[in-house]
């Protein structure tokens, strides 16, 4: 709505007037300083971390509980099936006989291991749990049973595999064991 009072002047013609004996600014000889770039990116690199990552939850093989790191103890055979071994590192075999090796001496148990496999050979005991601690009161070099077992089971010919335990079964103190099938009499 317009004011009556106020006399209606041609927007054009008021800046026409305003703008009367401005002159535009000479062309300035100074450089516009440098556009600053982001940071290269591996993208390469970038797209092969996520490819992987998409497989590993793609086909369920990410677990963390089940990740290696150094005092974990694992031997798989030659010829092993994939889900035999995952369902081994996953506790998923009904274990059937345990033995325990806390306080033994290396002669004394390097003795009950072998007496202890044999037996449950003979009575077709696939999957067991032999119980080696974590070395808390070995000297500084570590823990000796534990090094020891995994040595005496790789020689063995009647392991299949053997993995650290999962935390409930005794984790990092505990080996799962994953027995040949006994042979049958006609052999």
């Amino acid at each position: 709505m317009k004011n009556p009072d106020f006399d209606a002047v041609d927007d054009d013609d008021a800046f026409r007037s305003a703008m009367s004996g401005v002159q535009p600014r000479p062309a300035s000889d100074r450089v516009p300083p440098p556009r600053k770039l982001p940071p290269p990116r591996p993208i390469q690199a970038e797209a092969d971390e996520r490819a992987v990552m998409d497989e590993l939850l793609e086909y369920g093989m990410f677990e963390p509980e089940l990740m290696e790191s150094g005092d974990t103890l694992s031997y798989r055979g030659n010829g092993l099936q994939d889900t035999v071994w995952r369902r081994l590192r996953r506790g998923g075999y009904r274990i059937r006989a345990e033995l325990d090796l806390h306080g033994l001496n290396r002669s004394v148990a390097r003795e009950e291991v072998s007496l202890f496999l044999a037996e449950c050979q003979s009575k077709d005991v696939r999957c067991v749990r032999i119980i080696h601690g974590k070395g808390n009161r070995s000297p500084n070099t570590g823990p000796v049973i534990k090094t020891l077992l995994d040595g005496w089971l790789r020689r063995r010919n009647d392991v299949i595999a053997f993995c650290s335990a999962r935390p409930h079964d005794g984790g990092t103190g505990a080996v799962y064991v994953l027995m040949r099938a006994a042979p049958s009499n006609g052999q």
